[in-house]
């Protein structure tokens, strides 16, 4: 039983990682970063909504189509 539970626990870790690097690359995370970069750097100072946030996130990619690869 020993050695399943370890097996079940690096399986479980892979995922758990997985999932984070997927999460960074896609994105999803980018917000939360951002609010917790906002909270730590200007504490005090309004946080963009995150519809605001992503609003102008697109905008500064169609400003300036040399920044992606395709």
């Amino acid at each position: 039983m020993g050695r399943a539970a370890a097996i079940a626990r690096q399986i479980g870790w892979y995922f758990s990682k997985l999932s984070w690097y997927s999460a960074t690359l896609m994105g999803d995370n980018h917000y939360r970063r951002y609010v917790e970069h906002r909270r730590r750097t200007h504490p005090g100072e309004p946080v963009m909504s995150e519809r605001e946030y992503w609003r102008m996130r697109h905008d500064a990619i169609e400003s300036n189509p040399n920044a992606r690869c395709c």
